[in-house]
């Protein structure tokens, strides 16, 4: 799980786990020509209607954006990732975190305040986990490449 650099691998893999899953769900509402998440809080035609994209359009970018997402999740703990020039990769991770806070938090918050959007408390469970583990992954990363340059 661990090298000899100290680092941590399993929250990169945890994190590209959750992004496949996300990417998977995201690829079967795509094919159905809906909005929304398997096991998520159903989407009205009202919000349906305010996309700009067709829903399918819609799903297939956000499936293909967790595919994104995992591969820069394993590109932090894979050698040919680490030897990716360190800014921009930190740059990448800083998206995916932006990411990652906000529809987690999103999650999270509806879950425990009710902001009326219908996640239940096992999602917001599921947020915070996601939360957390991509800060591990990218503090892990920061860590990892600063001793190696440094």
């Amino acid at each position: 799980m661990a090298d000899s650099g100290g680092f941590r691998r399993w929250p990169a893999y945890a994190v590209a786990a959750l992004f496949l899953a996300y990417a998977a769900g995201k690829a079967v509402y795509a094919a159905r020509g809906l909005l929304g998440f398997p096991g998520g809080p159903p989407v009205s035609a009202g919000e349906e209607a305010a996309y700009f994209l067709d829903a399918s359009v819609a799903q297939w970018l956000a499936s293909a954006s967790g595919v994104l997402g995992a591969g820069v999740a394993v590109a932090t703990v894979t050698p040919r990732g680490r030897r990716a020039p360190r800014r921009p990769m930190l740059a990448a991770l800083g998206v995916v975190l932006l990411a990652v806070l906000g529809g987690g938090g999103v999650m999270a918050v509806d879950a425990f305040a009710g902001l009326g959007v219908g996640w239940r408390w096992y999602h917001g469970l599921l947020g915070l986990a996601a939360i957390g583990l991509t800060l591990e992954m990218s503090r892990s990363y920061a860590r990892a490449t600063r001793r190696a340059t440094g």
